[in-house]
């Protein structure tokens, strides 16, 4: 039951961030369009619920430049002033509603990583796509990006098996006096995080064994 009320919240709380929330995603749109041109939205494939690809949209918070070969730049050179503002105020996931909307992403659950991870998960990782990817979760609230990859996928399997109401709850209104900290935002040395290569030992639920109060 709570699986079918969580989906009827998440639309209702979509709808209603989608109307009031228009006129700065319009002012937001101009700025990005002002400095760092077209397209205004990011649109990238990732795994979603039951490892099904589903496309993710962000506002834009990186320029194309490259380099005299054609080739991209990294992205800490691509990432522009008014990108890296969005990213610490988390405004470029706003447009995930949308995907909230569809039915592709839950406002809370284990964020939505690349196609390209599957092969690299061990089979307790994978747990992670037992439930619709969210907007934020239990491993963005209890250190985000300053953690290592196997502390996140231990967090987020452990939502998935404690999954409730009360606890989306609690992760919603800790999510907002995480923004406003601004901490977890990157790891060192990276714009984000660094990419996903694999675990070196495997993991049986370490998570357990953190300090998961909120």
């Amino acid at each position: 039951m709570d699986r079918y009320i969580k989906r009827l919240l998440d639309v209702s709380a979509a709808t209603i961030a989608l109307i009031l929330l228009a006129p700065l995603f319009l002012f937001i749109a101009i700025i990005i369009r002002l400095t760092i041109g077209l397209p205004i939205i990011f649109r990238q494939l990732r795994l979603g619920y039951n490892c099904r690809p589903f496309v993710l949209v962000k506002f834009r918070t990186m320029s194309d430049e490259r380099d005299s070969c054609g080739n991209l730049l990294p992205d800490k050179q691509r990432l522009t002033g008014i990108g890296r503002l969005m990213r610490r105020l988390s405004l470029d996931e706003f447009p995930q509603l949308w995907n909230v909307l569809k039915g592709e992403m839950s406002l809370v659950g284990p964020r939505p990583l690349f196609l390209k991870y599957l092969d690299l998960y061990t089979s307790e990782q994978k747990r992670r796509h037992e439930v619709r990817p969210g907007i934020t979760g239990w491993a963005q609230i209890n250190g985000r990006n300053a953690l290592s990859w196997e502390e996140k996928f231990d967090l987020d399997v452990w939502y998935v098996d404690h999954c409730t109401l009360s606890l989306d709850g609690r992760i919603l209104l800790n999510t907002f006096w995480q923004v406003l900290k601004g901490t977890g935002i990157s790891q060192k040395g990276h714009v984000t995080t660094a990419e996903f290569a694999g675990s070196q030992t495997k993991h049986d639920g370490a998570a357990r064994h953190l300090n998961l109060s909120i």
